[in-house]
């Protein structure tokens, strides 16, 4: 039985994103982000403004990176470490675990997950609280995307609202095959998941089966696509920026991009690199994470 090593660090909220682009960057096959202070959010208004209201932010996160049991992780996380500015001494925690008992933690993490009064993700081993909802089943496997992350809501939310029935939908950076597969189920007509991470596309292609959708999967290089109606990335600030022009490029005219997996006060900066093609619209915000989202021209 394959066996992986599974570093646990907790981190200031700001350092999350170019922690774990880092831990990626340097051999692991996953990463998990969870609040570190749950039960205890930091409260602070956005972006200083005076009056307003607190909202709920994380102050820190307890990032999950996942390693072949044969990583040299001396070597790997204080490669990590140094690439995202971080001191190398930082304390960590180390797990050995199989990949069974990574299947029953994850099980044991992931309940259903009501995203709105129609929409529902429900784990592959649990019964679907709601069965006249659209009930999209998961198994995330070693692929990002459950639903129970505020990103991954805010761009269910945007496909319901968006999808009415015949679209066509990219869902770049796809993971688990969330996004992709509940446009499907909402009425899309087509829809195309990327990822750089072959592990994500096998999860995707297992999970668009089980809900019984015909979504393609296909790896990020060499893969020609077609622009769609709607794009949808959720991934994070800096990729983001950098992907503008190719983003732009696979949405048609008229059609609607969504981006998350951005802290509030990334916001700016990533709406501000799509400017040069889409109409901006509002920023939706949850938990300290914001969803840009505009038209294209």
């Amino acid at each position: 039985m394959k066996s992986w090593l599974a570093v646990i660090l907790e981190v200031d909220a700001a350092c999350t994103e170019r922690l774990s682009d880092a831990l990626l960057d340097a051999g692991a096959v996953a990463v998990d982000i969870a609040d570190a202070t749950a039960g205890t959010p930091h409260e602070r208004p956005w972006f200083g403004e005076p009056g307003a209201a607190p909202v709920r932010v994380w102050g820190s996160s307890r990032l999950t990176a996942l390693f072949p049991s044969e990583t040299d992780l001396s070597a790997v996380l204080g490669e990590a470490l140094r690439s995202a500015s971080l001191s190398e001494t930082m304390p960590y925690r180390l797990e050995r675990i199989d990949d069974r008992d990574w299947v029953r933690a994850s099980q044991g993490q992931f309940e259903p997950t009501r995203i709105s009064p129609r929409l529902w993700i429900v784990p592959s081993w649990h019964t679907p609280p709601d069965p006249r909802a659209v009930n999209i089943v998961l198994d995330p496997g070693l692929a990002f995307g459950t639903g129970t992350h505020p990103t991954t809501r805010l761009c269910l939310r945007w496909l319901e609202g968006h999808v009415h029935g015949g679209e066509t939908v990219i869902d770049f950076g796809c993971g688990s095959g969330i996004l992709a597969i509940a446009a499907l189920k909402l009425g899309a007509a087509k829809a195309c998941g990327v990822d750089i991470d072959e592990q994500a596309l096998l999860a995707a292609r297992s999970n668009a089966m089980q809900n019984r959708v015909d979504a393609q999967f296909v790896a990020a290089v060499g893969a020609s696509r077609e622009p769609a109606e709607l794009v949808v990335a959720n991934i994070l600030a800096n990729p983001l920026i950098v992907l503008a022009p190719l983003l732009a490029n696979l949405t048609v005219s008229g059609g609607r991009i969504a981006l998350s997996g951005i802290l509030a006060e990334q916001a700016e900066e990533v709406r501000a690199a799509y400017l040069e093609w889409f109409d901006m619209d509002t920023t939706e915000h949850e938990e300290g994470w914001a969803l840009v989202s505009g038209v294209k021209r």
